[in-house]
């Protein structure tokens, strides 16, 4: 996936203008509670196991975004206001949340 040509934070909402012409909206709470990150997924043992993580986007009480960064050409990571920023968003993760973004 080619990185998306423009990203703005638009109040509570991250936009993303990809090459082929589609955007992107998402809420901070959305991408929140879908970070890839193991706090918030856990972590799986070599048995399969998942440990840790946070069950459930009603823990989150975020309600705005701090800022975000380029991880090489790959990926961003975002800094909530609860003080979250281990979660590193590739271009390709982000597209796959589509779905699941329109059926809020």
């Amino acid at each position: 996936m080619k990185a998306p040509l423009n990203i703005q934070i638009i109040g509570n909402e991250m936009a993303f203008s990809w090459p082929d012409g589609t955007e992107d909206f998402f809420s901070a709470p959305f991408l929140r509670s879908e970070s890839p990150s193991a706090e918030n997924k856990g972590e799986k043992d070599i048995f399969g196991t998942t440990h840790g993580g946070v069950q459930g986007s009603e823990d989150f009480s975020i309600t705005t975004f701090e800022k975000f960064e380029f991880i090489g050409n790959y990926a961003i990571r975002i800094d909530y206001s609860d003080g979250h920023r281990t979660g590193i968003y590739s271009w390709d993760y982000l597209v796959s949340l589509r779905a699941k973004n329109n059926e809020q």
